[in-house]
């Protein structure tokens, strides 16, 4: 089954009758109906999901079929009762936190020509900007002042000597001047600036000193190298920017540079299928990833793939919704991130994305002036926002669906703290210090 298409009309976002998402079965012959035109969902159908449905939610471990039926789902009752799994195993295993990453997008300057992203190098309309390492370091400590434990520093993806030193010393700064009563080891970090070399991930690690709370995210996009090459062809004759391989390999080297391992896709590109999301999963689950941050392919109209598409919203935030949820399922005790991307879909996005399984969220905290010019996909939202405004509204967000956020904590995930505690380090057999010391209240008892 292809989930994305290159015709709105090939996957309408309802089914004939207009009562729910396109593929429903509520008013199908075997369930008492004649034609799909009810309107409404019958009590007698929502009270309990199918029995096929419900004896695979009670399972802990998930067969590639299972996967693919579940990722397919689009009754509302079925979804609901998806939604409800990951969300209970959410709670019992992980607890009722979520914790923030407050994003400082420092630098839309790209060497790469990726086709989906916004702001890829030849797109010459968008306007290039760097943030002085004093604007990022203001920023990284607005975030400690209010609370956020925690904070990712992105850009386009450069890897020249320069860049890679002002990284570096923006890194140690930050961590130093972020030490306070509240974080006695200052802020904890996330990179999310492409692929580097090995020694680059070693560097970076160096100048946190107290590298505990230092993840890396970097995406496979999808994780088949088909998909993979479509999204990065060779042009003019010459090789490919990326290639799935060294893809594969960068994330080895995170791994052993001693950072938390983080990674994920997109979801609904033109021409993937469930199996693809499957087998997205199935890698995630095999190189024993520590977080994810997956989102929708929304479209950018300064990219180089318009004329292929996308999926309707509603279809795409629920295909959306289920991909978290079964990641959940499947990998029960990582960090999962709400994208940003399901607040364009629908206006509560996030929230809802917090109760399919997810407890990580990412509020923007770069200064309003360059958010604009920061969108690797059209209809970003919160672009018009100062970061004051956002701290407020998001927590009143995230209580609505019955969580809490976890003020000054670094809300390491529970993968990465036990990992780390069999091995006596952080994460690889090279390094030694203790992590459960100081990686938030994550090696308690799990709930039963």
């Amino acid at each position: 089954m292809t989930v994305a298409t290159n015709s709105a009309k090939a996957y309408p976002a309802t089914s004939p009758g207009g009562c729910s998402p396109a593929g429903c079965t509520t008013c199908a012959p075997e369930a008492g109906f004649k034609s799909a035109m009810c309107g409404v969902i019958p009590d007698f159908l929502a009270k309990t999901p199918p029995s096929r449905l419900r004896d695979i939610l009670k399972q802990e471990a998930f067969s590639d079929e299972d996967i693919v039926y579940l990722l397919g789902l689009t009754r509302p009752e079925d979804c609901e009762a998806l939604r409800r799994a990951a969300y209970d195993l959410t709670t019992g295993l992980i607890g009722d936190k979520v914790h923030y990453r407050g994003i400082v997008e420092f630098s839309n300057v790209c060497a790469l020509n990726c086709r989906y992203c916004g702001i890829r190098k030849s797109n010459k309309a968008v306007p290039r900007y760097m943030l002085s390492k004093e604007q990022i370091v203001e920023s990284a400590l607005w975030a400690a002042e209010n609370n956020y434990g925690s904070i990712c520093l992105q850009a386009g993806e450069r890897r020249d000597e320069t860049f890679i030193r002002f990284v570096e010393d923006c890194i140690r700064e930050i961590r130093e001047k972020s030490v306070s009563e509240k974080l006695p080891r200052g802020l904890s970090m996330t990179l999310s600036l492409g692929e580097q070399e090995a020694g680059t991930y070693r560097r970076w690690r160096d100048a946190a000193g107290d590298h505990g709370g230092l993840r890396y995210l970097l995406r496979m996009e999808s994780t088949n190298p088909e998909l993979f090459a479509r999204l990065h062809p060779s042009r003019d004759g010459r090789a490919a920017e990326k290639n799935y391989e060294s893809r594969v390999r960068a994330l080895h080297d995170i791994r052993a540079a001693g950072l938390q391992v983080g990674t994920g896709g997109m979801i609904g590109l033109p021409g993937q299928t469930l199996a693809d999301l499957c087998a997205d999963i199935r890698f995630y689950d095999r190189y024993d990833v520590d977080m994810l941050g997956m989102g929708p392919y929304i479209v950018s109209m300064g990219a180089d793939m318009i004329d292929e598409g996308m999926l309707d919203a509603e279809p795409l935030l629920q295909l959306s919704m289920n991909m978290l949820a079964v990641t959940r399922l499947v990998l029960r005790d990582v960090n999962i991130a709400a994208a940003t991307a399901l607040q364009t879909l629908r206006e509560e996005g996030r929230e809802l994305g917090i109760t399919y399984g997810c407890n990580i969220v990412m509020p923007n905290i770069s200064p309003r002036d360059v958010r604009k010019h920061y969108q690797l996909y059209d209809n970003k939202p919160c672009i018009e926002e100062e970061r004051t405004d956002c701290r407020g509204c998001l927590e009143t967000r995230i209580r609505s669906v019955g969580r809490r956020v976890g003020w000054n904590e670094w809300g390491c995930s529970r993968h990465y703290a036990e990992r780390s505690a069999a091995l006596g380090g952080h994460g690889t057999k090279q390094t030694q210090s203790p992590l459960a010391a100081f990686c938030d209240p994550l090696l308690s008892p799990r709930a039963s």
